[in-house]
């Protein structure tokens, strides 16, 4: 049995979108799908009721983030197998398939992320794996990013994290680990939930049998203020969270020598005081998280 979970943020257009590529697939009828409709102005689940029966609809009247929507799907979601998707996301055929036949080579592998490509630029690669968060720089990169797919990242491997846009996870390995760290509340909970599995001795895989298609940052913009600010935020939080004492002073001195300064230099230079404010709130509230 397959959960499918996903956050709706006021955007109740882009959710059906979603659910609409699902029905494609005729999945309606082999999985249970959730939406958790997070933080609306105004009441949207009665379009999904109507036009999506099959749809289970969970209401939060608090936006409580990306980690807080996904934990209270978790807790009434029923299968053994969850797929945490973004809203802003759009099926293909055999996504399913070829996640779960990856899964089933091994019971160590906690979680699959399926090859992702741009919805507005179909052949260009989003995600095929990530690098390991560099312990003295908190830098990594997304392998493929932006690459136009021509079949060079069509080999499955054991990668360092998941892309929260598209991932299954195995029921058991949250029974162990527990659930996202709501303490985030809008990026980095998934690499932070992943380095929890790997230390717990699960592993995390890239599957390029299976492809979505990802619109990008539709909830919160490409660049803005509240993307800055968590961003920046969270990436202080993870890497005091998951990173050994001494390769942690060493980053926090590489961000405040090296990183603060650039960022502050280019926020002012393109005369984006708005982004530079979000940028030093969040280095704030990182130190302080």
């Amino acid at each position: 049995m397959v959960t499918v979970i996903t956050v709706n943020f006021r955007q109740a257009a882009v959710t059906c979108a979603l659910l609409d590529s699902i029905r494609r697939e005729n999945y309606f009828t082999d999985v249970e799908v959730i939406v958790v409709d997070n933080g609306s102005e105004s009441d949207e689940t009665n379009l999904f009721k109507k036009h999506y029966p099959d749809v289970k609809v969970l209401i939060s009247r608090e936006n409580l983030g990306f980690a807080g929507g996904n934990n209270l799907a978790i807790r009434v979601a029923t299968g053994d197998f969850l797929f945490f998707i973004n809203n802003d996301t759009e099926w293909t055929p055999g996504l399913l398939e070829g996640l779960l036949a990856r899964m089933a080579q091994d019971p160590q592998i906690g979680v699959v992320s399926p090859k992702i490509r741009y919805f507005n630029d179909p052949e260009r690669i989003q995600y095929a794996g990530f690098t390991a968060i560099n312990p003295f720089t908190g830098r990594n990169r997304a392998i493929g990013k932006n690459e136009l797919d021509k079949g060079q990242h069509d080999r499955a491997y054991s990668t360092a994290y998941a892309h929260g846009a598209a991932m299954l996870v195995r029921r058991a390995v949250i029974e162990t680990v527990g659930m996202m760290d709501e303490n985030f509340f809008l990026y980095y909970e998934e690499l932070d939930w992943c380095a929890r599995m790997r230390r717990a001795g699960f592993t995390i895989w890239y599957e390029p049998r299976s492809v979505i298609y990802h619109k990008e940052s539709v909830a919160v913009g490409r660049v803005s203020p509240l993307k800055v600010f968590y961003q920046t935020r969270n990436r202080l939080i993870f890497m005091k969270k998951n990173n050994s004492t001494l390769p942690n002073l060493f980053f926090t001195i590489f961000f405040m020598v090296v990183v603060a300064p650039i960022n502050s230099f280019r926020f002012s230079i393109k005369k984006e005081s708005f982004l530079c404010l979000a940028f030093w709130r969040g280095i704030y509230s990182g130190f302080n998280g």
